[in-house]
């Protein structure tokens, strides 16, 4: 693994995941973007933290399946992201994905945050869905 990646777990196991291929893949993806990679934190944990992170950082009174906090400066993207392992598993169950598609596809979200495409505003959504598509392409086409 990657010194400028950590990975950790709060309240869960830790995901059973090739985290050299994340990095690689993350590589990847952030290069498509014309960015490059510095230091990134996952933290996986259950929805009781997250809501506790939504809830101190954001005000928001609600689950979510993914926070990232943005430290990324020029091209250089940098930040933490916190995933609730319990929301992305009842989001998979929910669209019909399997639960390790629906987490890679969480993963790559936050690091498309970093790489400044958002999921808020007009339009915002499906931009964001399509690049999502794109990275897990290539995901599949990683060694």
């Amino acid at each position: 693994m990657s010194e400028k990646m950590l990975w950790e777990s709060k309240n869960v196991e830790m995901p059973d995941l090739d985290f050299g291929r994340l990095e690689r893949w993350i590589t990847e993806v952030a290069k498509s973007h014309g960015r490059i990679v510095g230091p990134v934190g996952y933290l996986f944990c259950d929805d009781a933290h997250i809501l506790d992170v939504n809830r101190e950082f954001l005000r928001h009174d609600y689950y979510t399946d993914i926070i990232t906090f943005d430290n990324s400066r020029g091209r250089m993207i940098s930040g933490d992201i916190v995933i609730s392992l319990d929301t992305v598993a009842s989001n998979a169950e929910l669209v019909g994905a399997k639960y390790g598609d629906e987490l890679l596809r969480v993963i790559i979200h936050g690091i498309l945050h970093l790489c400044g495409i958002n999921d808020k505003g007009p339009g915002e959504r499906e931009i964001m869905e399509r690049n999502e598509d794109e990275a897990l392409y290539l995901f599949s086409k990683l060694d």
